[in-house]
């Protein structure tokens, strides 16, 4: 069986400490799994910033990965969290493609009394037992089964 790919969308790659201690942590965990992960900073760290156009080539790359992916992992940390992780995940939820989030930051950012974010951010998972697809440490992402852990091992 062919392992599914599983796109990281994550604003770690942009803070040198955080590629180097925290994207490394969230890779395993989903290769745990038997993910193949494709995470962009990794995908598009050939990009020359120099060259103009480079920021749309980016883009579109990222883009195109979603698109090609088996589903999405998201991380959605901060309030409101990244904007860029945001529009990855809108084009999964539009594309039909599975979302996972993972959110570790205890402050709420939204109106809501049932969804810790904007509401619209859970607009693509399940109305019941949308939690089973958000994900809070490192420990919860390896869980074989977990939601994550049994789409992982799906047909």
């Amino acid at each position: 069986m062919t392992s599914k790919t599983i796109y990281l969308a994550s604003p770690y790659g942009f803070s040198a400490q955080c590629k180097r201690l925290l994207l490394p942590e969230f890779v395993a965990a989903l290769s745990h799994l038997g993910l193949m992960v494709w995470e962009p900073f990794e995908r598009n760290g050939h990009v020359d910033t120099t060259k103009p156009g480079w920021a749309f080539r980016v883009a579109q790359q990222c883009m195109q990965d979603v698109r090609d992916a088996d589903g999405v992992f998201a991380i959605v940390n901060g309030t409101p969290p990244d904007e860029g992780v945001m529009v990855e995940v809108g084009a999964a939820y539009a594309l039909n493609k599975p979302v996972f989030l993972f959110r570790d930051d205890f402050r709420r950012c939204t109106d809501s009394d049932q969804y810790p974010l904007n509401l619209m951010l859970f607009a693509g998972l399940p109305e019941t037992n949308w939690d089973e697809m958000v994900f809070n440490s490192i420990d919860s992402i390896k869980d074989q089964g977990s939601a994550l852990g049994q789409w992982a091992q799906s047909g």
